[in-house]
Parts: C-alpha cells; structure tokens; sequence
C-alpha cells in the first residue's frame, strides 16, 4: 500500500486522501500525480498556504466542501468565481478571495509532521514561495 508524502521547502509531511469523502476529487487528483506547484501565504483567509493554479480544470466540481479547514486539512477550490486553487491551512482559516468567500473540496489531511505546519507557513508569510510536490510513496 502507497502513502502520500508532501515535501515543502526542507518540510516532509505523511498524509491520506479523504477517498470516502472526496472520492472524485482524490481520482482526479492523482492523475495529475507526482504533482509540483508552489506555495504562497494566502491574501485574505488567515493562516494558510495556498497554490494558485489559474485555470487548470481537474473536472470536479464540489464534494465534501468547506470553508474552515482545520490545521492540515489541504482543501481544493475547483474553480468557478476565483481561480483553481489547493489551500493548506495551518490555523484558523475563513477561505475566501477578493470575490468573497469560497468553498473547496477537503480531499487531503496531513497525518504527521502537523508541529511543523505553523513554522512552514510563517516562513512563507516572510520569506516567500517554496517549492510543494505531492507523491504516492
């Protein structure tokens, strides 16, 4: 059986797709697999990190959706009002863009490393984008 592991600048986090609850996220998800992006610190949502992905279409639309993902919740946004976007939040999180609030699929939750989200995300805060690749392991 794979796992999922999430590196993040010098950051390696295990994590499990949320199959049950996001079953059409989670599929499109992995064919787009090993996937590499960056992250940046979110503008208006509190404390999280995002990946914008302009138009990229995963062809989901919306399926265990939320807009307060906990600390390690990894939620994406398939489109629609704002741009594609995956958000990994860190703390208290209200998801929203300059068009107002959104809602995204919770399809990834972090199941290590979670003492180190914190850190991770106010290095992006004030030092800038780092490197993210999601992988089946």
């Amino acid at each position: 059986m794979s796992k999922l592991v999430i590196r993040a600048g010098d950051y390696t986090f295990d994590a499990r797709f949320e199959e049950q609850l996001a079953p059409k996220t989670v599929a499109a998800f992995r064919k787009a697999m090993p996937f590499e992006s960056h992250i940046i610190h979110v503008r208006w949502s509190g404390e999280a990190v995002w990946m914008p992905l302009g138009d990229l279409d995963f062809g989901v639309g919306y399926e265990n959706h939320t807009s307060y993902p906990a600390p390690g919740q990894i939620i994406l946004y398939p489109g629609g009002i704002s741009e594609t976007e995956i958000l990994m939040a860190y703390g208290g999180v209200s998801f929203a863009s300059k068009m107002g609030q959104l809602a995204g699929n919770h399809f990834i939750t972090v199941t290590s490393g979670l003492e180190n989200l914190a850190t991770l995300g106010k290095s992006v805060l004030w030092k800038g984008a780092l490197p993210i690749r999601f992988e089946e392991v």
